[in-house]
């Protein structure tokens, strides 16, 4: 006889999250932040303070990134160094995180002089 597994149903995979323990009237809306072609100019957003990198949360975007195997062995040999040389444990992820801050922040504030801009003329 075979036997058959038991799913969740819908309502239990889609379940609302709510603080008061899903007893909301209306559903939660996640704002959506519209994006441009055109990148907003670091003038605007010095008030706001320099660029974080976002560190050890729990991230809601997620995207896939391709390296070489080379590329992911020196991001690796990276994060041991940091664990060896300076004490800090961290992961990959932050690792690349922190890089794609410091390009970034470079970027707005050096715009066409900046590494980024460099590095990717010379492709």
């Amino acid at each position: 006889m075979a036997r058959r597994v038991s799913l969740p149903a819908a309502d239990d995979l889609f379940r609302p999250t709510s603080a008061d323990g899903g007893q909301a009237a209306e559903p939660q809306q996640r704002a959506v932040r519209a994006v441009s072609d055109t990148p907003e100019p670091a003038e605007a957003r010095q008030d706001a303070g320099p660029r974080k990198p976002s560190g050890r949360v729990r991230h809601d975007e997620k995207m896939t990134v391709y390296v070489t195997s080379d590329e992911l062995l020196d991001i690796e040999h990276a994060r041991l160094m940091l664990r060896r040389g300076h004490g800090l444990a961290v992961d990959r992820g932050r690792v690349v995180r922190e890089a794609v801050a410091l390009v970034l922040a470079d970027f707005e504030a050096h715009g066409p002089d900046s590494a980024l801009v460099r590095r990717l003329s010379e492709e």
